[in-house]
């Protein structure tokens, strides 16, 4: 897979995306990173613990989160993706399901949109991929947690977005998937999501997790967002041993360690 200037060969090792967010209200790290100089201090903080895409967000999608006007979102994001491309040689993903947003983005040098509607909220955000040459994380995301059948659905629900994806002409070697965790589904279903994340890698799309301090952690191990650094590595190194070629996390550096660990055995000859 090709992001940006950097390929990404594929069953050769677990790739780590580390999230940035430029928030106030993100569920774990808002307010952390609020100036451009802070923001670019973690990105190097990052790089230099193995970080192989950095992930910038303007608007925290927590469960309860307040909707930031297109506007202040590109504020946020706009100058902190202009200087991660001017300072070092990594791609820049951004996280938003605003094409207005996306588009600024990807004209101050964003390599990739991780949209966490998978395009089925706003159309544009499809053409502009397709128009920019950008990668893609097209995410599983529903309104409400009912379903007949959790992971055929899911599965169903990503169709329709590689199905827009393919309308709009984005290649297919420039996407991933993303299953959702936590977005629009329970706790238990969450569980299930991760236990059967074998039938989502054999989709034919590399595919990203991001279960980095959420509540299904929390929740099974009665710990705050603070504390539940072990529960995500356990949950990447799963993904890991299940086919996912990316995880999305906070802590780059013990996830890097973990997961290069994982990499050794499963990738050795």
């Amino acid at each position: 897979m090709e992001i940006g200037n950097r390929s990404f060969p594929l069953g050769e090792r677990t790739y780590i995306m580390g999230i940035l967010n430029i928030t106030p209200d993100s569920f774990s790290d808002g307010g952390s990173y609020g100036t451009l100089g802070q923001a670019l201090r973690r990105a190097e903080q990052m790089l230099g613990e193995g970080a192989d895409i950095i992930d910038v967000g303007g608007e925290s999608s927590r469960p309860g989160y307040v909707p930031v006007p297109e506007e202040e979102e590109i504020r946020r994001v706009e100058p902190v993706v202009r200087e991660i491309k001017r300072q070092f040689d990594v791609p820049v993903s951004v996280d938003t399901c605003k094409s207005g947003v996306a588009e600024r983005a990807l004209v101050a040098g964003a390599d990739m949109l991780n949209d966490i509607w998978g395009f089925r909220r706003d159309r544009r955000m499809a053409a502009l991929a397709a128009e920019y040459g950008a990668a893609v994380c097209l995410m599983h995301n529903r309104e409400r947690a009912e379903y007949a059948d959790l992971m055929a659905e899911v599965k169903a629900d990503l169709q329709q977005s590689l199905d827009i994806a393919a309308e709009y002409g984005v290649k297919k070697d420039k996407i991933m998937l993303d299953p959702g965790v936590g977005f629009g589904k329970t706790y238990e279903q969450n569980l299930q999501l991760l236990r059967e994340l074998e039938k989502l890698t054999g989709m034919g799309y590399p595919v990203l997790l991001g279960t980095s301090r959420k509540s299904v952690i929390g929740q099974t191990l009665g710990l705050p967002v603070s504390e539940r650094e072990e529960g995500t590595i356990a949950t990447s190194v799963l993904g890991a041993m299940k086919g996912c070629a990316y995880v999305r996390v906070h802590d780059v550096k013990k996830n890097a360690r973990a997961l290069r660990m994982v990499d050794a055995i499963l990738h050795s000859q």
